[in-house]
């Protein structure tokens, strides 16, 4: 989520000056004469920055609502297991903000603004329509899905991440300079205009997604079709107000220049290794022989403030994971709230709208307070405390997963298996196992079964003598049994003796949320059931049992079981979130079928709104490191170097993601722990950065500037003249 910025506060300041984000000062000389655009209502807002608020608004939307439902698209759509999942999502979050400066390197040496946004949004539509088209199922098979997911999502990554630093600049470049009032108002409006998409789509796209069906399943083509659409609506919009912007020409980047200046300042010393050569001051006064001293001395304030960067990562890798580990914690959940039901990715909607309540609560309450208190809350102090803040929110993370585990199977290893009994018999049964002390005592007629017996093998399967102990009479029977599978017994009267049946059973939560479901046919004929309009399930005689179907959690009581002998109501009842249910249908009478409900699996039984907590957590975390970072990052650098500094910025975000990427991949390990290690990583990660923080000198740019032009006049008949390419004394 991006952040809002209120009012006349510093960090709009900052977007103000470099709202051009990787964009050098305009380079003195004759411009063409800008066309003045028609005012707004009188005012001096310029029309055309109404186009460019609608489409910033509605290529928000497309991009949160289309990454809103990707984590469980992977996992759903493709079937992929949770890290895969995790690490997918979290490089196409890196791609988005490398690209950034791709789009800024196009704006500000080639196309400009405007041709830039034009030629990137249409590579952007492209991607979302490429990607909507891969997610129909009919269309193709894994394979093909697969490459025209990613394929769209790399386009899609290219598209918002190249129009990144250009929509919010080329907005700034419609006013007038005297009109910086107006200007800085705009600012506010704009990222507004950002998370007011962002909060929408959050919570509109999971319900087009899980609560539309088409093709028998979640709608993933809606979901990802109405961003697509949005996207569509955006450039439209844009190009529609193309006769009222004032579209400045290319005017150089400043950050290849100083990519460049840093390339020759090493190189430069690596030539001159002679210890016959006096040493410099500084590694970057290597580069003097090519570039001027202004621009070394800018750099080198540039220098202080990035390597205070190297730690914040970290914060992003917790922060970017509400979309993807987070997302994934809420489908083990119990997501009922009574009036609604919510979808498990659903709940990002409560950062941008927890970001929208926290801005003016922090800049107006909460600061002043702190500051009547005499407390020195520093930029670092503020940005040390929204990571300990983040790492809280992890910590509590891995206490709810722990309690959700509670209710997950347990896990199989290698010669063994679980098993229970289901008598389903009208009087009790002794169940004994060869060589096995599992069932002591009798099974009572449809006791609801306990947990699950371990049940130990000598190798990878093996075949097993069940004996049956029924009013005086003892029945055996042979089941072979397969490591790590799950198993009932399923022991009924047949010909007026006993019969049993082994059958496996879910040897995991279903996934999602979702309620599995199987029957099991007590009747002497076939029967036919209808759950809902699209749920079709046949069971044969005699105790045979169904395959599990797959249902959403609901209330399902207008159910039909249709038999030779006529159509029957079919009530189910509730199917809770996560559980796995067999039901056995006992009879017939009365116009209804009478059945017997047993969960193999428990239902979710934590809360979703456990959530709550974290989520305010990381929120409040975000809004005193983000915006504190960028107003710290603004008040101590150069005015020409800011957007090196937003270029940085962003790139801190990128690896954070990478981060989550190569732990999801290479360190595989339970989701409590590895919430755990995040927790960790980050607080040691916030005690670095404090102590940099604490021997870190805020300085003013301008001040600086002045020492060290001083300086270098001071220390040049020192200098020893150097050949670049022939290094000679």
């Amino acid at each position: 989520m991006e952040i809002p910025l209120p009012g006349d506060t510093p960090p709009t300041r900052f977007f103000e000056t470099c709202c051009r984000y990787f964009r050098d000062d305009p380079p003195k000389g004759d411009f063409p004469v800008q066309k003045k655009s028609p005012k707004l209502c009188g005012s001096n807002y310029p029309l055309s920055i109404a186009f460019i608020v609608v489409n910033e608004f509605c290529e928000r939307f497309s991009y949160y609502g289309m990454k809103a439902v990707l984590t469980l698209y992977f996992l759903s759509f493709f079937h992929w297991d949770e890290n895969l999942s995790t690490a997918v999502y979290h490089a196409f979050s890196a791609l988005c903000y490398f690209t950034p400066v791709i789009g800024a390197i196009m704006a500000d040496s080639w196309l400009g603004k405007y041709k830039t946004i034009i030629y990137l949004s249409i590579v952007y539509v492209v991607g979302h329509l490429v990607k909507s088209v891969g997610a129909i199922p009919s269309l193709g098979n894994q394979a093909v899905h697969v490459i025209l997911s990613m394929v769209g999502l790399f386009l899609i990554a290219l598209g918002t991440g190249g129009i990144k630093p250009c929509v919010s600049a080329f907005g700034g470049d419609q006013f007038e300079e005297e009109h910086t009032a107006e200007r800085s108002k705009f600012f506010s409006i704009f990222y507004l205009s950002i998370n007011a998409g962002s909060l929408i789509s959050t919570f509109v796209t999971p319900i087009l997604r899980g609560d539309v069906k088409c093709f028998g399943e979640d709608c993933y083509a809606l979901a990802f079709g109405v961003p697509a659409a949005l996207m569509v609506l955006a450039l439209v919009v844009f190009i529609a107000g193309s006769g009222l912007y004032r579209k400045t020409p290319p005017q150089g980047n400043v950050l290849l220049e100083v990519c460049k200046c840093i390339g020759f300042a090493i190189k430069n010393r690596l030539k001159n290794r002679s210890r016959q050569i006096p040493k410099r001051d500084h590694w970057l006064d290597w580069a003097s022989e090519k570039y001027s001293k202004q621009l070394i001395g800018e750099i080198k304030m540039v220098t202080r403030v990035l390597f205070l960067f190297i730690p914040l990562p970290m914060f992003w890798a917790l922060f970017d994971q509400q979309g993807s580990r987070w997302t994934l914690q809420a489908t083990k959940m119990n997501a009922d709230f009574g009036i609604y039901v919510l979808e498990p990715d659903q709940m990002q909607f409560l950062n941008p709208l927890l970001i929208l309540v926290f801005i003016p609560v922090f800049d107006l309450g909460l600061y002043p307070l702190i500051n009547m208190c005499k407390f020195n809350f520093t930029p670092i102090r503020k940005m040390a405390t929204g990571m300990i803040l983040a790492g809280l929110a992890f910590g509590l993370a891995a206490v709810i997963e722990v309690k959700i585990n509670e209710t997950d199977m347990p896990q199989l290893v290698p010669e063994e298996s679980l098993i229970r009994v289901l008598n389903l018999a009208k009087n009790p049964v002794q169940v004994t196992i060869q060589d096995r002390d599992l069932f002591q005592q009798p099974v009572e007629a449809f006791q609801n079964p306990a947990e699950y017996s371990k049940l130990i093998l000598n190798g990878e399967q093996q075949s097993l003598r069940f004996t049956l102990q029924h009013q005086g009479l003892s029945l055996a029977f042979n089941y072979t049994v397969k490591e790590k599978s799950v198993y009932s017994l399923i022991v009924f009267e047949a010909e007026e003796s006993l019969s049993s049946h082994l059958i496996t059973d879910l040897e995991a939560k279903p996934e999602n949320g979702l309620a599995a479901v199987r029957f099991i046919n007590g009747l002497s004929q076939d029967v036919n059931l209808t759950i809902d309009s699209e749920q079709f399930i046949a069971v044969q005689k005699n105790y045979s049992a169904s395959e599990y179907s797959l249902l959403k959690r609901d209330k399902y009581n207008n159910g039909k079981c249709i038999t030779e002998t006529g159509e029957f109501t079919l009530d189910l009842g509730l199917l809770d979130f996560g559980a796995s249910y067999t039901i056995v249908i006992t009879n017939v009478s009365g116009g209804a079928v009478k059945t017997w409900k047993s969960e193999d699996i428990k239902a979710n039984n934590v809360h979703m709104a456990w959530q709550l907590p974290q989520y305010i957590l990381i929120s409040a975390g975000e809004v005193m490191f983000s915006i504190t970072g960028l107003a710290f990052s603004y008040s101590q650098s150069p005015a020409s170097m800011k957007s090196v500094l937003q270029a940085g910025w962003l790139l801190t975000v990128a690896v954070g993601n990478t981060l989550v990427l190569v732990v999801a991949q290479a360190a595989p390990m339970a989701q409590w722990a590895e919430f755990v290690l995040f927790t960790v990583l980050l607080f040691a990660v916030c005690i670095i950065f404090s102590i940099m923080g604490y021997f870190y000198v805020s300085v003013d740019p301008e001040d600086l500037e002045e020492k060290e032009e001083k300086r270098e006049t001071s220390s040049r008949g020192n200098m020893i003249s150097l050949v670049t390419q022939k290094t000679k004394l």
